[in-house]
């Protein structure tokens, strides 16, 4: 499988490396790997991963342009659904349409959110967005409050379906949706 970034075809090398510094990123953090770790756990020379993405910051930069298209998915399918009701039963259920195949770049995404302060505000404003005019539609009093609270319950569920949580997120889920009325 060859993936696409920067407008190149990458090589399965470098597809290994991008998927060996995602997995060590998530589970090690990203300061505690280097990339002579990276490049030993994809059985490759680390001068490869110099050659092909420059440095650390530059492995975690294709990483991250990867996930924006993971994040993309995720969303497009929401912000372009017309009922409200809809918009926001989309979005509070979510996390379920997760992959655990990609539960390692979800894992990176809070932790790089807490160990190198980057924020996926950026990333979420057409959520936010698309759930404040599917509120002010359905006539709520604080849309964008309302919008707030499914972001951050989204990211609560989210975060403890990746630590493993024994809460049943589904049953979460269906609770928020039926508060929802939805």
């Amino acid at each position: 499988m060859q993936v696409i970034t920067h407008s190149i075809i990458m090589t399965e090398k470098q597809e290994k490396i991008l998927q060996s510094a995602l997995g060590l990123f998530a589970k090690e953090g990203y300061h505690a790997t280097s990339t002579n770790k990276v490049a030993k756990h994809a059985c490759v020379s680390e001068g490869l991963i110099f050659r092909h993405f420059g440095n650390k910051e530059g492995l975690l930069t294709s990483i991250l342009e990867l996930g924006e298209n993971k994040i993309k998915s995720l969303l497009v399918d929401i912000v372009m659904e017309p009922d409200p009701k809809e918009v926001i039963r989309k979005a509070i259920f979510m996390s379920a349409r997760i992959d655990k195949i990609d539960y390692d770049f979800w894992k990176l995404q809070f932790k790089l959110k807490w160990e190198l302060e980057v924020s996926s505000d950026k990333k979420m404003e057409p959520l936010k967005m698309a759930l404040s005019n599917a509120f002010n539609k359905l006539g709520y009093e604080e849309p964008e409050q309302e919008a707030m609270l499914i972001l951050l319950f989204i990211e609560g569920i989210g975060s403890a379906i990746l630590k493993g949580s024994n809460m049943d997120a589904n049953q979460m889920m269906k609770f928020l949706a039926k508060k929802y009325k939805i």
